[in-house]
């Protein structure tokens, strides 16, 4: 399993972390690697996240059909 080591964390930086870990019931360590995974998960766009819903919602059929208009290109 791979690992690494944060040389010259500021003992602010490490107390916050202590403090955090024990408002989440685990150890420093393992806080350490819930906010690694955190910060590298894949994130989901709105788009799609607002279509799961509908999808789930039972979906919606929209006609999105462009009607084309023929116009002049100006010329600059």
């Amino acid at each position: 399993m791979p690992a690494i080591t944060v040389r010259n964390l500021s003992a602010e930086t490490h107390r916050a972390l202590k403090a955090r870990a024990a408002a989440h019931g685990r150890s420093t360590e393992a806080e350490v690697r819930a906010i690694l995974d955190g910060a590298v998960a894949p994130r989901i766009g709105l788009g799609s996240l607002l279509a799961d819903i509908g999808q789930a919602a039972g979906g919606v059929d929209l006609c999105l059909e462009r009607e084309f208009v023929d116009r002049d290109v100006p010329d600059f």
